[in-house]
């Protein structure tokens, strides 16, 4: 089983080349999908309350923009965070590629795949990149957040030029290249080997 990994930065297309991979029949595992459905479990949003207090919490639950508010202004808070999400996903992960054993190849999507350091698994990996304007753009729109917000996360994230840096594959989402045949040319690649 090859374990193929996607990453890229916020709004740089992950998800677009990974529903792409899904239409060849390649199951995806969305890293940072299942850390957003953990906040609402009731172990992480009792380590949650306790670490950032009662005010991240509204209707009983986690509120993520709240919680954003704290973590991604402060290095430190966001580190205790992600000390308690990492653990859980790697825990659903590992399950999840028991489920999928059969498989030649597995896809595992993660915005910060070598920040959590779960890049070791990784047989190869996708950088899907796209420039920090267009990125911008994007999540500005989906997501409702300030110009300044987004680039907040950004700061957050490893640089564009490392993560490609330490990939084997780069697919360009720029709006200029298609990236279907770009996500083709990589599976054929998989496939030689």
């Amino acid at each position: 089983m090859i374990q193929l990994c996607i990453t890229g930065g916020i709004g740089s297309g992950k998800t677009t080349s990974c529903r792409i991979l899904e239409q060849f029949d390649i199951p995806v595992f969305y890293a940072d999908d299942v850390a957003k459905n953990l906040l609402q479990t009731p172990k992480i949003q009792t380590l949650v309350q306790q670490t950032f207090g009662d005010a991240v919490c509204s209707n009983g639950s986690v509120d993520k923009q709240k919680l954003a508010t704290i973590v991604f202004g402060n290095e430190k808070k966001l580190n205790q965070l992600n000390s308690m999400i990492h653990p859980a996903v790697a825990e659903n992960y590992a399950m999840w590629l028991r489920q999928h054993q059969s498989k030649k190849i597995v896809a595992k999507e993660a915005a910060i795949l070598f920040e959590s350091g779960s890049y070791k698994q990784c047989d190869k990996i996708i950088c899907v990149y796209a420039p920090a304007k267009v990125r911008i753009q994007r999540v500005m729109l989906r997501s409702q957040l300030s110009k300044e917000e987004v680039k907040a996360r950004m700061k957050k994230q490893l640089p564009e030029s490392e993560k490609i840096k330490r990939s084997d594959f780069v697919i360009y989402n720029d709006d200029k290249r298609l990236v279907i045949p770009q996500v083709t040319k990589v599976l054929d690649k998989l496939d030689q080997h």
